[in-house]
Formats: structure tokens, C-alpha cells, sequence
């Protein structure tokens, strides 16, 4: 019997975009929150696998393969365990999978209040209005920059939140362009200018880098505000926290 598509060309799976399929996840933990506007609120992360960029100053490479794939209804039945109704989901990239929307989606139809962690390296267009985004925009520095898919700003309300990473002068020059050019602070909630560092658990010592740029931002008078990781300053780079 003739079909429509050659059986070698025919894909046997389902769909990815299809909820029951469910998502791959690579961990999901209770901790405080160490960014944005809801730091040091406790707080259910649900951490994506995968991630279709490569920023050299990554701290979740262990996101970017593995992972096990958990129905939508298993990862609620997860986070029930917990004694909070805030949700970050967080990858890696999340929205290198389809499914994120309808895991938002199902959170906020169950009354979680729910942000998304995003490179904006991806379209935003399709998140719920009641997410906040808490988008980023790559320096010269993260080696990614021209992956910032620009389009993305008109997708932002004052409900949502940019992150820019700094990890030098040249970074810090090429936000404040970027904050002039496209009017950031007006088109969001908070811009966040964020020093690059990694927390030495031995030792907790702030780098050079973020009094450089608390001085930067006070000696140019920005609209932005600085952000220190509160979950690096307690306990390093540890895993689940």
C-alpha cells in the first residue's frame, strides 16, 4: 500500500512539541533565589536541559546534555513536595524546548508564580504574559554576542528583567551603548549589569571586577542596577543550590 512519506524518511517519534512527550530535565531543587528582583526568596527551580550556546564563562555545563525526561504531570507531582509557590525555570536554555511554554503555562494555570531564566538567544514571543523574563543580553566577553536576537526587546514589559554580564571594560562600554541605543531601561522592569566571577568557597573576597563596576555605574550615573549572585556568595558553585 502506497503512503504519503517513504518509510526511511518517516520519523517515528512523537512530536517534541507535543505536552505529552514531557521535558528533559536535568535537575529540580528548593533554594533561595540568588538574582533578579525575587533574590533571596525561597524559591523551586526546574532546570532545562540543553542549551544551543556556549558562553565561555558558563556555570551550569553540566545542563547542556543528560538529563531525564519527565512528564509534565511528574514534574508538578515534584515540586508539590516543596513549601513554596514561586518557580524559576532555568536551564541551560529553556526554551531550546518547545514544551517549556506549556510547563509555564501549566504553573500558572496552578497558581505558582512563575519567572524564566533566558539567554535571548531564542524568541520570547510565545512565554506567557504572566512570566517574568528575566532575559539576557551577551557582551563581547561571553563569546555569543552575535547570537542576541534583538527582536526579543519588543516582547518585554515592565513585568520583566535584562541581564547583562560584565566581565570587563570592553563589556561594560558595550552595554551602556546598547542601554542608550535601544532605551533598555524603559523597555523593561530593572536592567541588572552583573559582574562575571566565580566564588572561591576557601574564601569570599569580591573581585576586582564588581567594585570596578559599582564605581563605573555610579561615575556614569546609569539607570541599572548592580547584582551580585547571592546563591555564589553563600555556597560557591555548588550544585542544587
Amino acid at each position: 500500500m502506497p503512503t504519503d512519506t517513504p518509510p526511511n524518511l518517516r520519523n517515528t517519534h512523537i512530536p517534541t512539541t507535543d505536552p505529552s512527550t514531557g521535558l528533559k530535565i536535568t535537575e529540580i531543587f528548593y533554594s533561595l533565589q540568588g538574582e533578579a528582583l525575587t533574590s533571596g526568596l525561597p524559591t523551586i527551580f526546574i532546570r532545562l536541559t540543553g542549551c544551543p550556546l556556549r558562553c565561555v564563562y558558563c556555570d551550569t555545563t553540566y545542563s547542556f546534555t543528560g538529563g531525564v525526561r519527565l512528564s509534565l504531570d511528574d514534574i508538578l507531582a515534584d515540586i508539590a513536595q516543596y513549601p513554596c509557590k514561586r518557580v524559576c525555570v532555568t536551564g541551560g536554555e529553556p526554551l531550546a524546548q518547545p514544551n517549556a511554554i506549556a510547563l509555564m503555562k501549566l504553573l500558572i494555570n496552578q497558581g505558582y508564580e512563575v519567572s524564566l531564566e533566558t539567554a535571548g538567544a531564542l524568541s520570547v514571543k510565545e512565554v506567557p504574559v504572566q512570566v517574568s523574563k528575566v532575559m539576557d543580553l551577551k557582551t563581547p566577553s561571553s563569546g555569543e554576542c552575535q547570537r542576541n536576537l534583538w527582536e526579543n526587546l519588543d516582547y518585554l514589559t515592565a513585568h520583566d528583567q535584562l541581564k547583562i554580564v560584565i566581565a570587563d571594560r570592553t563589556d561594560y562600554d558595550w552595554a551602556v551603548a546598547k542601554l542608550w541605543e535601544f532605551d533598555l531601561h524603559n523597555k523593561c522592569g530593572v536592567v541588572w549589569f552583573s559582574p562575571m566571577f566565580e566564588i572561591d568557597e576557601r574564601k569570599s573576597d569580591v573581585p576586582n571586577i564588581a567594585i570596578q563596576l559599582a564605581e563605573w555605574i555610579l561615575a556614569d550615573g546609569l539607570p541599572v542596577r548592580l547584582q551580585l549572585q547571592l546563591h555564589k556568595i553563600i555556597w560557591a558553585d555548588a550544585r542544587g543550590k
